[in-house]
C-alpha cells in the first residue's frame, strides 16, 4: 500500500467566512450611522392638498423676491441681519410660526440659506406659501 505524497501540501482554498462576517458587520454599522450623517433643513411637508390660510391672525411672512432681496413682512432686511431681526421679532410673540415664500427664479441655494437662517432664529414652525396649480394656470391664461 503506497502512501499519497500530497498529504504534506498546503490547502489552496480561501476561507471566506471571516471576510463575509467582517463585511456584514461593516454593512450594519453603515446602515445605522448613515441617517445620523445626513444634514438638512427640517420642513414638515403637507400630506394633503393645500387649503387657504385663515386670515384671522397677523402672520409673519418672509419673502425672497427675484432680485434676492429678503423682506420681513414689507420691510427689506439684509441677509446678514435676518437671524438677529427675526429673533428680536419672535421674542415678543407667543407663536413662533413663520411663513416663507420665494420667487420661482431664485436659486435653490439662496432659498436653503434663508430657510436655515429662519430656523436658527428660533422658529418652531416654518410654512411654505405657494400658488395652487389651478390659480397659476388661470394667471397664465389671463396674460
Amino acid at each position: 500500500m503506497a502512501l499519497d505524497s500530497n498529504t504534506d501540501r498546503l490547502m489552496s482554498d480561501i476561507n471566506v467566512t471571516p471576510f463575509v462576517d467582517v463585511m456584514l458587520v461593516l454593512l450594519i454599522i453603515f446602515m445605522v450611522t448613515a441617517p445620523m450623517m445626513m444634514e438638512g433643513v427640517d420642513v414638515a411637508l403637507p400630506q394633503a392638498t393645500a387649503r387657504p390660510l385663515d386670515a384671522q391672525k397677523d402672520n409673519l411672512v418672509i419673502t425672497v423676491n427675484k432680485d434676492q432681496q429678503i423682506h420681513i413682512s414689507d420691510f427689506v432686511v439684509e441677509p446678514d441681519y435676518l437671524r438677529e431681526k427675526l429673533a428680536k421679532i419672535l421674542e415678543n410673540r407667543t407663536d413662533r410660526e413663520v411663513y416663507f415664500k420665494a420667487d420661482k427664479d431664485v436659486p435653490y441655494g439662496v432659498v436653503a440659506k434663508v430657510m436655515a437662517e429662519i430656523k436658527a432664529a428660533g422658529v418652531e414652525k416654518l410654512g411654505m406659501i405657494t400658488v395652487p396649480e389651478e390659480e397659476a394656470q388661470r394667471q397664465t391664461l389671463k396674460r
